[in-house]
């Protein structure tokens, strides 16, 4: 055989191993030293992946986490750690229907982590931290395939992390009455996010990262975490800047849970689960701790008449409480926003419809062939005078100025006082206080797939950011026009964690937000600029 055909034989060989071989694992392979010891993780398609690494350890129900114990030999981060117990819920909408649900082990020490990188040099990358949703009582950093952060780390050359923690009645029980070493329980689970940045802080830059520009990035529970973490005085210098993805409520992120009922919650649980010493907490069951707090959740609620989160009626959820002391004050304020914020860049935006299409996202074959693509005209009108009465006709001329690429039939399903109003609040709270920009935005893309039942749902918006649309395709479609508008967007959150400044090069100049200007960016397949462009709109859907 002549040397021709061996480099040609070898060649072939080559590229058919380069065409399978985009995992790379074994000894010394995309291997760190942290300060508690060696970590293996692998690499696959160039990125640096590692999965589940332990950043404290709870010791203790409702009292803050020790450190890790260092460890000998190595530590292997090529699976998921443990999540936090946590209610069962179903398979979550924006989950690929080929997808079955991701079910994780849990842990009452989710502590934990994971990171994916370009490399782990010396470079000091950006470093992007998720803050999962949820609320504050369910979820997980790996509940969801576009969660997965190594195309946001290829595009952008950033390191991605991606948190666990504590969540529920196990991060959120006042037992502050009950003794010095419970002060903080009712916050624990914002203290767990404080012991991941800092060990992000200590670790960060073997993992190629930069300890210095941490940006925080988190949608719906993870945007309200990042709003208390900004309200914090125990955070202030872990991270530079927050991204809120649709992360408020009125009272889940624009206030949090006040004091009295957030002790009134802690004697309910004690007394209907019949215990005399509240120290006995440490050893009932979750599922009957779980079973009697949220008993006390609900009557807390209508005892001190709390307007629930979502929906009507009373309701108190699990949130942080304003304490005094790690939360002083809420988000927004007299003053305008939290003290000791005026330092944090904020990039700040919802979806057009949030929850209010949510019926057809959720049972996308049943409402297939009933959405407004297929209403006829008489049927548009008809669902309009029923939902808005008399202001119908105004608020469909509104919609139509305020998103001129829609149709009337879309007006139906605006999120205003859900999601919107208590948004707008915060981001003029805290472009009112402090030195540093606030860039707002707006996400009224819609998929074709399904004849249009997703609209602009809550969460449509996380695999655009993550540059992730591949892992969502029977949900976005996957075609060109979603393909355009997530390296647009992906990109814009890229540039912000990189410098604090959002403008991506061939896209309109994103303008910083004052109550003045109502400068948004509109995230649809026409991007553009606007000014109030829903403020009589959400005059007229708000008032009586």
């Amino acid at each position: 055989m002549n040397i021709r055909k061996i480099i040609a034989i070898l060649a072939v060989l080559l590229l058919s191993y380069s065409a399978f071989a985009v995992v790379e694992a074994g000894p010394g392979i995309a291997t760190v030293e942290t300060d508690k010891g060696i970590v293996q993780g692998y690499i696959r398609d160039g990125i640096y992946t590692f999965h589940g690494i332990p950043y404290a350890q709870v010791t203790k129900r409702f009292m803050p986490a020790e450190e890790v114990q260092p460890w000998d030999g190595i530590f292997f981060a090529n699976s998921y750690g443990p999540i936090s117990p946590q209610p069962q819920t179903p398979g979550g909408v924006g989950l690929s229907w080929e997808e079955p649900r991701r079910i994780f082990e849990t842990s009452e020490s989710p502590l934990n982590l994971n990171i994916w990188t370009t490399g782990t040099d010396d470079a000091k990358r950006p470093v992007m931290v998720w803050l999962h949703g949820g609320g504050f009582s369910t979820g997980s950093a790996q509940e969801l395939a576009v969660y997965d952060g190594a195309n946001l780390s290829r595009k952008g050359d950033v390191v991605v992390v991606s948190v666990n923690h504590r969540l529920n009645v196990l991060a959120h029980l006042d037992l502050s009455a009950y003794g010095d070493e419970y002060r903080y329980s009712a916050n624990i689970g914002i203290v767990d996010l404080i012991d991941a940045l800092e060990w992000i802080h200590r670790n960060i830059e073997v993992f190629g990262g930069d300890p210095d520009n941490i940006t925080l990035f988190g949608e719906s529970g993870g945007g309200a975490k990042i709003l208390a973490l900004m309200s914090s005085p125990y955070a202030k210098g872990r991270f530079k800047r927050g991204i809120i993805e649709s992360g408020a409520t009125e009272t889940m992120g624009v206030i949090f849970t006040d004091k009295e009922p957030s002790q009134r919650v802690t004697e309910l649980t004690i007394e209907n689960l019949g215990i005399d010493d509240p120290e006995e907490l440490q050893n009932v069951p979750y599922d009957e701790l779980v079973a009697a707090s949220d008993k006390a959740l609900v009557q807390t609620a209508e005892e001190y008449q709390i307007p629930a989160a979502l929906g009507t009626g009373y309701g108190l959820a699990w949130e942080p409480v304003i304490d005094g002391d790690f939360l002083p004050e809420n988000p927004v304020n007299d003053d305008g926003f939290a003290d000791g914020a005026e330092d944090y860049g904020m990039l700040i935006g919802s979806n057009l419809t949030e929850w209010e299409a949510f019926y057809m996202a959720a049972d996308p074959f049943g409402y297939q062939n009933d959405t407004p693509r297929t209403w006829s005209e008489e049927e548009t009108d008809r669902r309009l005078h029923e939902k808005y009465g008399d202001k119908a006709d105004a608020i469909v001329q509104e919609f139509l100025e305020a998103y001129p690429e829609k149709t009337k039939a879309d007006a139906l399903f605006i999120d205003s006082s859900t999601i919107r109003i208590p948004m707008l609040k915060i981001m003029n709270a805290k472009a009112t206080t402090g030195n540093a920009p606030v860039y707002a935005y707006m996400f009224s893309w819609e998929s074709p797939v399904m004849n249009g039942v997703f609209t602009s749902y809550h969460t449509s918006e996380i695999p655009f950011v993550f540059s992730n649309i591949d892992k969502a395709d029977t949900v976005t479609g996957g075609g060109d026009d979603a393909k355009a508008l997530e390296d647009k967007m992906s990109q814009a959150w890229i540039n912000f964690a990189r410098t604090g400044n959002p403008n991506v090069e061939g896209m309109t100049e994103w303008e910083t937000y004052t109550p003045e200007s109502g400068a948004t960016m509109i995230f649809d397949n026409n991007i553009r600029l606007a000014h109030h462009h829903d403020s009589e709109l959400m005059n007229l859907l708000t008032s009586n």
